[in-house]
């Protein structure tokens, strides 16, 4: 059985539907970020990285979201979260949540997590404050570029949908204004009609 461990609200909500909607036998183990669970020597030793997700496997521990929920995809082929058969297609997924990771998980960051790239108040208040602007145009480039509907690769669900829901869900926290995006509020509504979604929310932040 795996264990996913996660914080509510973080990233991981992604890995955690993913493993409902592979209909996988997991455990998932919450850390609590309010009392810096994270930085404590029992959740260390399992990512040294001090952050969620975190996936314990037979094979080991893994973690960075992509990575995971590529994982669950070729363990679980029969769910079909990706296009396991077509490697331009899995490549296109990979740039997508890519993206999600490497660029609009960042510029969100810039939000909360502004000390981890300057120590000057005013420097991080600057950052704060660009967070609408730089979210904003992330979501912007989806929407015209990436986003193909209903789901984000076109007819089929995949890995993408729950990463991108996960995603989606900061914004009115980085007050982004959402009426410009309504390619990415229906695909929320279309995410939180999922049986799988539903399961999850409700376990992943009570």
């Amino acid at each position: 059985m795996f264990k996913l461990y996660y914080s509510p609200g973080s990233c991981a909500l992604a890995s955690h539907i993913a493993l409902e909607e592979a209909d996988v036998d997991y455990e998932a183990i919450r850390i609590d970020f309010g009392a810096e669970e994270q930085r404590k020597p029992a959740y260390l030793s399992i990512n040294p990285k001090g952050r969620v997700p975190a996936l314990v496997t037979a094979q080991g521990i893994l973690t960075e979201t992509p990575a995971i929920l590529l994982f669950i995809a070729q363990s679980y082929p029969q769910a079909g979260l990706a296009p396991l058969d077509d490697i331009f297609d899995l490549a296109r997924l990979q740039a997508f949540n890519s993206y999600l990771c490497s660029t609009v998980h960042v510029a969100h960051a810039h939000r909360q997590r502004g000390n981890r790239w300057a120590d000057d108040p005013a420097a991080i208040a600057d950052m704060q404050r660009k967070v609408p602007q730089t979210v904003g145009a992330c979501f912007k480039l989806i929407e015209n570029e990436m986003f193909e509907g209903p789901w984000v690769m076109g007819e089929t669900y995949s890995l993408c949908d729950p990463y991108f829901y996960t995603v989606a869900r900061w914004l009115e926290g980085g007050k982004v204004d959402t009426t410009k995006l309504p390619k990415t509020m229906a695909h929320m509504q279309r995410m939180e009609a999922r049986p799988a979604v539903k399961t999850v929310l409700d376990n992943h932040f009570s």
